[in-house]
């Protein structure tokens, strides 16, 4: 049995355990959630954890070296970085639009009394960028902060390129460096049916029925507009820019997805869905380790999708019409803040904070949508991958033009 069909298994188990135990007996949930489920998804994230940062050094540092130009680099950030910020806004557009038209606010009866939710102070999109080179790159390491590691990658991967030959030692020690955490992906990735299990047993058992079943509505539009976003935005992008059919795009990225799915991290992903487009899609290993480390630190379509229904729908709740000016401020202040609040923990909710103080929605709404925030942080987490992945496809054959005349030129 393959890898990605265990671990499909594992999510639909764990789904219809925790939902039966939360029904049957919420008792026997809690007890089976602290003992079986909780460690079993804890110790599975903790594996994937301690392989991102060394991931991201060694396969950025890896990709920029192995780009050589630095004249490359910058042609290719400047694709990946328009990518993301127009597909983010296309996302932002899809959900206020289906909110506006369903209007999931309106059909039944939210008690909006004593729903309180405190909005941590999100860093400015300047300070953000300010704060990209590190001051102490050991620091930045040891914080996980994955934007100056980037940063620090890149300088390093330049360097070797320039050094060339009396840089080689080094190069070689970050391949095999690269090499190494390769194999632990592997390693680790043995654990993730019954990882998976445990993470999907804990988030749906923990929220029950009855929340889905309040929040329904809600819940089917978000889910409609990652739909929609992932099958016409990325299918459209894939088949036109990078000509590359869009069915075999997602059925070899699927595994990828699941874990994404099952983990609600773009960067505890990162090792997996990384081997998946270099293996599956055929992605060059320099541009995927340049591409989706980036992504999974700055390209949040999935969030954007729910900050726009979100949105429109504590709107509703609160008998609020949002004009058109603030909905064109919603779309902005959420693409500017998706690059400004990136590495910051629960950056959805924090984005989503910023975003109604912008048109003057109570943040206390968010309390409405926060209970089952997590289910829903499931599948905007696996679209956000989707679209890293499909930035690397694209940038990929974007660059075989400026290759091939390279290669004519020598």
């Amino acid at each position: 049995m393959k890898l990605a069909t265990k671990i499909i298994i594992g999510l639909i188990l764990g789904a219809i355990v925790g939902l039966i135990l939360n029904l049957v007996s919420p008792d026997l949930f809690a007890t089976m959630n602290t003992f079986l489920f909780t460690p079993l998804g804890q110790i599975f994230l903790n594996l994937i954890k301690m392989l991102v940062v060394p991931i991201v050094f060694f396969s950025i540092t890896l990709g920029v070296a192995g780009l050589g130009d630095p004249k490359k680099l910058g042609r290719m950030g400047l694709k990946t970085i328009s990518f993301f910020l127009i597909t983010t806004a296309i996302a932002i557009i899809i959900g206020l639009s289906l909110a506006s038209i369903i209007q999931p606010g309106t059909i039944g009866t939210f008690n909006t009394e004593g729903v309180e939710f405190e909005a941590k102070e999100a860093p400015s999109t300047v300070e953000t960028l300010l704060n990209i080179i590190p001051s102490n790159p050991i620091g930045a390491f040891v914080e996980g902060n994955m934007l100056q590691i980037i940063a620090f990658s890149i300088f390093i991967g330049i360097g070797i390129t320039m050094l060339g030959e009396k840089a080689s030692t080094l190069r070689t020690f970050v391949e095999q460096g690269n090499n190494l955490m390769m194999y632990l992906v592997n390693l680790v990735m043995k654990f993730a049916p019954y990882g998976t299990f445990g993470l999907i047993a804990t988030a749906v058992g923990s929220q029950g029925y009855s929340a889905i079943k309040a929040m329904g509505l809600y819940m089917i539009v978000v889910i409609l507009a990652l739909v929609i976003h992932a099958i016409v935005t990325y299918g459209s992008a894939v088949y036109f820019l990078a000509k590359y059919n869009p069915l075999t795009f997602f059925k070899k990225f699927s595994p990828a997805m699941t874990v994404a799915f099952s983990t609600s991290s773009s960067n505890a992903t990162l090792p997996i869905s990384m081997e998946t487009a270099q293996k599956e899609l055929k992605v060059p290993e320099p541009i995927s380790s340049f591409v989706q480390p980036l992504g999974a630190t700055i390209n949040m379509d999935g969030t954007a999708i729910m900050q726009g229904v979100a949105t429109v729908f504590i709107a509703q709740v609160y008998g609020e019409a949002l004009t058109t000016m603030e909905l064109v401020t919603v779309v902005l202040t959420a693409v500017l803040a998706s690059i400004g609040t990136a590495g910051v923990p629960g950056v959805g909710l924090i984005l989503l904070a910023m975003v109604l103080s912008s048109v003057g929605l109570p943040v206390a709404g968010i309390g409405l949508i926060i209970g089952i925030d997590r289910l829903l942080d499931m599948a905007r987490t696996a679209v956000n991958i989707t679209g890293d992945a499909a930035c690397a496809l694209i940038v990929s054959e974007t660059e075989k033009k400026h290759i091939d005349v390279a290669e004519s030129r020598s």
